[in-house]
């Protein structure tokens, strides 16, 4: 029996986040190439979003590729990005039939022209997808989003379209990349590291963190299942006491 018919499908994450980590070392373990790696991760990110759609859940939400990943060998950023465009050629008509929808985060400027071109096909081709909102994080940081949302509110109230004292939460979030999103409900990282590495640090700061020894080419459906049974023993108080939750929930 598969650990889906387990979920509690009330207490759903409607919003989970992966910090895909271990590829590299996926790789390095079996004598392979780490390019090796990042091919079978590939297949992992089908998998998991399958699993995904199945159980649910509505927005998934991918970090592929850092700002700081910028700084890896060249030889390893261009297989990358030729990966990247070859998943993306071959996925397209299959995410398209399955209902799910390509939305895009970061800093796509750097990337090259041909990585974005096909990017942007993918994300027009598949904007009509219902069921699953996949979002890839490319060239993102929250260091780098902050930055630039603070540069946009500066430029807005230098322009006169914003006032200082109209500032809050709401109005900040409106000017991150996340802005249509939810913020995330859960966040898995794979590979045993314990860190959320500049990743989506305003929208987490009430996500449950689940951290797992297993590097992303073996993450799979169960794998998924398993992190949504372990949120779903949480109790999520948003600073609240246990007292005021049963409350609410009454």
């Amino acid at each position: 029996m598969s650990l889906i018919d387990k979920l509690d499908h009330n207490r759903l994450p409607a919003h989970i986040a992966i910090i895909m980590d271990g590829n590299g070392r996926w790789a390095k373990a079996r004598g392979l190439d780490r390019g090796e790696g990042h091919k079978e991760g590939v297949e992992a990110i089908r998998r998991v979003a399958e699993a995904a759609s199945r159980a649910s859940v509505q927005y998934l939400t991918l970090y592929a590729f850092s700002t700081e990943n910028w700084r890896r060998p060249s030889e390893e950023v261009n297989g990358l990005m030729d990966l990247m465009v070859y998943a993306l050629t071959r996925e397209t008509a299959a995410l398209k039939k399955n209902g799910v929808r390509i939305v895009c985060i970061g800093n796509v400027d750097r990337l090259p022209g041909h990585v974005r071109e096909t990017l942007q096909e993918c994300i027009h081709e598949t904007a009509g997808g219902e069921r699953l909102t996949l979002v890839i994080a490319l060239s993102y940081s929250s260091k780098w989003e902050l930055t630039e949302a603070a540069r946009k509110i500066s430029r807005d109230v230098k322009a006169g379209t914003l006032r200082e004292e109209e500032i809050n939460e709401e109005i900040l979030s409106q000017y991150l990349t996340t802005r249509d999103l939810p913020d995330p409900d859960l966040l898995i990282r794979t590979g045993g590291e314990q860190r959320i590495s500049n990743f989506l640090l305003w929208q987490c700061a009430y996500t449950e963190f689940y951290f797992t020894e297993t590097f992303w080419p073996d993450f799979n459906e169960e794998e998924l299942y398993k992190a949504i049974l372990n949120y779903q023993k949480r109790e999520r108080r948003y600073g609240m006491i246990s007292e005021q939750i049963e409350s609410d929930q009454k």
